[in-house]
């Protein structure tokens, strides 16, 4: 469907994230891609880790255009970590906290579903990565240090041990310096993970000895097949080199981290990965979400409002700049997808690329040939005053006749979801402002002019009409028209075109819509 060229001059950022793979590629002689992404399951997974999943999904995609090297995403759940702190949105409180600092594959679940809290989040975030298929292959830490997959790379560590402490320590604080060492034991006795100062480095046995903080006495500890776990930016350095990572993004909050990993990398045989640092996620007061916190948006929450689609388009749109996910992002996002889509019809070929929907739906986006966007739907909802889905899709009917199956099934589900998000966030909100003298005048004469028009009339032959009463009485901002209608019949600073509103609701609703609102003025 698409020439080669196309892919080669597009600028959107998939492409010019995957063209610095292709150029990494000139450097080696690797014949696999290895993407990753990275997942802390010390909480419940949460909507930014779909993102960050998805863009990278975007990534692999645009690579796959430009290069026949077999690609993959790794998903990698850093499982083996210590459990530093009880997220407040689940059970079993107690039970948590006296299980901190255990590796979270040995944290008991507190839903009694799995065989810790590890296992149940990583089923958390596989179940609804399944659910919207992306392609991925599962890495837990646990299974992957204890199966001596790492081995090669941890007696590395260890054999340049001072290097990687001189690496470490100028970015620590001064208290820190004195305890850190890039691997944390296990404590045989406890099970806990042990942050604690390495006594001595035993590079020939692969071995360190640590004082145990309860006993004093020395211990001597395996760094190999899991008895030792990395501090964190040695554990992403190093899992770099032994995975063979070719591309991993990141937030703005770990760009240190970053640079620090890329040198332990180096430090160890092996190249740090291509990178896009994008900005963050935050909750609607600006403050970054948080799985411990569970603030923001889940994606239960988000699709119950909307579609998977409008959520990937939300998570396409400049990765570069911070996002806010709350409730009241979900309409713009909503009508914005469904601009991308009939756009995408008319564009000629080359720019199509550049089109958010060709990523989200891997080139092949589907053809909506309705003209209804979601906060048409909002309005309707409330002209209606129903919560009943097919009287909403009665007068969808009428208007979008000779629409696709496709189409109408889209339609149909906006109608619902429109349902849902008025009677949560809107319903009560809205409350119609009571007209003024000539915002009176104007209304009535509207009324008495759409009651001279026939049912069949056009959205446009309508819009032509609500310009003309409009020029009447607002003579020099026909802005101040258009507010009026939209705060009088919606209680809205904004709203549908009149034109679209009024073929969709029907003229004769429309004038018992103004009769109505003239006389809840009175």
């Amino acid at each position: 469907m698409f020439a080669g060229y196309v892919f080669e001059e597009t600028r959107s950022w998939p492409f010019e994230e995957a063209r610095k793979i292709v150029e990494r590629l000139k450097r080696s002689s690797k014949r696999e891609v290895i993407l990753e992404t990275g997942y802390g399951p010390s909480g419940l997974p949460h909507i930014g880790t779909f993102g960050e999943v998805l863009r990278t999904t975007f990534v692999m995609r645009a690579f796959r255009r430009l290069s026949d090297i077999p690609s993959k995403i790794i998903v990698f759940s850093d499982d083996m970590d210590g459990f530093r702190k009880v997220p407040t949105n689940v059970p079993n409180q107690e039970m948590l906290a006296a299980n901190l600092e255990k590796p979270l594959t040995n944290v008991p679940d507190p839903f009694g579903e799995y065989e810790s809290f590890a296992h149940h989040n990583n089923a958390m975030l596989r179940r609804f990565l399944d659910k919207f298929e992306f392609e991925y292959e599962f890495k837990s830490a646990t299974e992957t240090y204890r199966s001596g997959a790492f081995n090669d790379c941890l007696r590395k560590i260890l054999k340049h041990y001072d290097e990687i402490m001189a690496i470490m320590l100028p970015s620590l604080r001064e208290e820190r310096q004195k305890t850190y060492s890039p691997f944390l034991p296990i404590c045989p006795h406890t099970g806990r993970v042990l942050q604690v100062p390495v006594e001595e480095v035993r590079v020939d046995s692969s071995s360190i000895i640590y004082k145990d903080p309860e006993t004093g006495r020395l211990e001597e500890v395996s760094v190999l097949d899991g008895h030792c776990k990395l501090q964190w930016k040695a554990d992403w350095g190093m899992r770099w080199a032994a995975l063979g990572v070719d591309y991993e993004m990141n937030g703005k909050d770990l760009i240190d981290s970053f640079k620090l990993s890329s040198k332990i990398c180096r430090t160890i045989g092996g190249t740090p990965p291509e990178n896009l640092t994008y900005e963050l996620f935050l909750d609607n007061e600006g403050k970054k979400i948080s799985k411990s916190k569970g603030n923001g948006l889940s994606m239960d929450e988000w699709l119950k409002y909307a579609p998977t689609e409008s959520l990937s388009y939300y998570m396409y749109q400049a990765p570069k700049r911070a996002k806010r996910l709350f409730f009241n992002v979900i309409p713009n996002a909503m009508d914005e997808y469904i601009d991308a889509l009939a756009k995408f019809q008319t564009e000629p070929e080359e720019k199509k690329p550049d089109n958010p929907v060709f990523h989200i739906h891997n080139g092949n986006p589907p053809r909506y040939d309705g003209c209804l966007k979601f906060s048409m739907f909002l309005n309707l909802v409330q002209a209606c005053n129903t919560s009943d889905e097919s009287v909403l899709m009665s007068f969808v009917k009428k208007y979008a006749k000779g629409c696709s199956d496709e189409t109408m099934a889209f339609m149909r589900n906006m109608a619902r979801f429109a349902i849902n998000y008025f009677n949560d966030f809107i319903a009560g909100s809205r409350i119609p402002a009571k007209p003024r003298a000539v915002q009176r005048e104007a209304m009535t004469a509207l009324k008495d002019a759409l009651k001279n028009m026939d049912e069949t009339a056009t959205s446009d032959e309508l819009q032509n009409t609500v310009f003309e009463v409009g020029k009447k009485f607002f003579v020099n901002n026909l802005r101040e028209w258009f507010l009026a209608l939209y705060k009088v019949l919606f209680g809205a600073d904004s709203g549908p075109k009149m034109g679209s509103f009024i073929s969709l609701y029907g003229i004769e609703n429309t004038v018992s819509l103004i009769d109505r609102r003239l006389a809840d003025g009175d």
